[in-house]
């Protein structure tokens, strides 16, 4: 085994430099508590850049039980030759909300995140139950 070359270190820093500079720029996920309006289920949710779609990709919708929405992101994974895993961090955790929201979850108001899924989200405050 030879030593690491000035290229081989170049090119581990080109390859690792989208992590480091995501982690300094984009920051870590959120997680938001969500409730079922009718059975009172509570679950935890996610805003910000999805970093466990860029280092899992379809397995991530798969593990939070959408199983359909899984299977399309793995077709269109293959169809796009896996480019479309570097676009996808972008917007699942926000696509992934607004499919709860709309089927009967809302954000937890006594969550330290509240206003701040709210603000990401675009939702109006409103008068929430607990």
């Amino acid at each position: 085994m030879g030593e690491f070359s000035f290229l081989h270190w170049l090119f581990f820093a080109i390859l690792v430099s989208p992590i480091v500079l995501g982690l300094l720029i984009l920051g870590l996920q959120k997680p938001v508590r969500i409730i079922h309006r009718d059975s009172g289920l509570v679950k935890t949710g996610y805003i910000g850049y999805s970093w466990t779609y860029l280092l899992f990709g379809w397995f991530v919708p798969l593990i939070r039980g959408e199983l359909g929405i899984a299977v399309l992101h793995l077709v269109i994974t293959v169809v796009s030759a896996g480019i479309s895993q570097l676009i996808f961090p972008f917007i699942f955790n926000r696509q992934y909300m607004q499919r709860m929201l709309t089927a009967g979850w809302h954000l937890d108001p006594l969550d330290a995140n509240f206003e701040l899924a709210q603000n990401t989200l675009g939702i109006q405050s409103a008068g929430f139950t607990i």
